[in-house]
């Protein structure tokens, strides 16, 4: 695809805002772009705020309430990951709030990055879900959260209900580790998802993820994988051509791609592994500088508004933190998009990534890439 093609399947929910930086990034665009959007945001104005975010959320129609107050948008900066985010704020580039994810939380608040919350500043907290709040790791010393949970969703297996036979047996995580369609996985290639379900599937607790013991039984279950995966990917739409040709029959992804591929007609299903499905929280953070602290709260009470909620849950078929944002729609349409009206029930069926730590994600990320790798 090109960049507007993928421009259209972003806004589409066809593709994560992941994949379209990376393609972006492989593509020699990306960098140039983030360069062009840092210097924009910052001619255009100093105080208005900025909201550094992936790539994907640097839309207006997420700032809807803070335009209507105070006549501008913020700043709207993207980053293609964590790492860049990172690389960027250490040589000195100035922002109001960050787009962190509860997998990556841990790393961001052991930089002693964020400040504390005030949550009585936002006044859309009351309707925000408790269950997305109440993660590990977001609980500063004096009880307030580090981050302000927006966008939440699900990573389960997409698969072809033609093609693959369960043979009775229950949706399970051991799908992707079936012997008989070697050759028909699909797996993403972001450690960030994959290596969590090579958790489940060794059977490691999350809250013990990080230990020796861990890395080698999950190690040793994505060895095992390796030779069934027909590709690795977080180009989205690439892996649901595969899965409508029947080129892969199964493949790890979010509840985006089923719901795309039931709208072509393809027999998929999106899989409720009885060992609960990967539910992952992103949100919004104060950094601890921030230098424009009344500006950085209306982005955030912006981020959390229905209006955004709404939208985020409409276009991109994500779960949004706002309850009420659930209420805009009927029951059938939540249900083509794996979603509910009562999203505490979807949350709490799932297992949450935890907060890693960076010595975590930088030692996974090189197991991860030599496993891919054939290592």
């Amino acid at each position: 695809m090109d960049v507007k093609d993928q421009l259209h399947a972003v806004r589409e929910g066809k593709l994560s805002r992941r994949a379209f930086n990376t393609s972006l990034m492989a593509a020699g665009v990306g960098l140039l772009g983030t360069t062009l959007q840092t210097r924009r945001a910052r001619a255009q104005s100093a105080t208005s705020g900025t909201y550094f975010t992936y790539g994907g959320y640097d839309i207006p129609e997420l700032f809807v309430p803070f335009k209507a107050k105070h006549g501008e948008l913020p700043n709207l900066v993207p980053f293609a990951n964590s790492d860049e985010a990172i690389t960027r704020l250490r040589a000195g580039f100035v922002a109001d709030v960050l787009h962190p994810c509860n997998g990556n939380l841990g790393r961001w608040v052991e930089m002693d990055l964020f400040q504390p919350i005030d949550t009585s500043r936002l006044s859309n907290w009351p309707d925000v879900i408790p269950e997305l709040v109440d993660l590990k790791g977001n609980q500063a010393p004096d009880g307030k959260p580090w981050m302000a949970p927006f966008d939440w969703s699900q990573n389960s297996i997409t698969y072809r209900t033609d093609l693959f036979d369960l043979e009775g047996k229950e949706e399970s995580w051991d799908m992707l580790w079936d012997p008989r369609y070697s050759g028909r996985i699909g797996m993403m290639a972001a450690g960030g998802d994959s290596w969590w379900i090579g958790a489940i599937k060794a059977g490691v607790p999350f809250d013990q993820i990080d230990t020796d013991d861990a890395f080698e039984r999950i190690a040793a279950v994505m060895r095992e994988q390796r030779p069934l995966v027909r590709t690795y990917t977080d180009d989205y739409t690439s892996m649901e051509q595969a899965l409508a040709s029947g080129e892969v029959v199964a493949a790890l992804s979010f509840n985006s791609s089923a719901v795309a591929l039931k709208g072509q007609g393809v027999p998929v299903a999106f899989a409720k592994p009885k060992e609960g499905a990967l539910t992952w929280v992103c949100g919004a953070s104060i950094l601890k500088d921030a230098p424009n602290l009344d500006r950085a709260y209306d982005i955030i009470d912006s981020l959390l508004s229905i209006e955004s909620g709404k939208f985020m849950i409409e276009v991109y078929g994500y779960g949004h933190s706002n309850r009420r944002s659930f209420d805009q729609f009927d029951d059938a349409t939540l249900a083509g998009l794996g979603l509910t009206k009562n999203p505490a029930d979807l949350l709490l069926a799932g297992q949450f990534q935890g907060a890693a730590s960076e010595d975590f994600q930088n030692r996974m990320n090189e197991v991860w890439e030599a496993i891919k790798a054939g290592f």
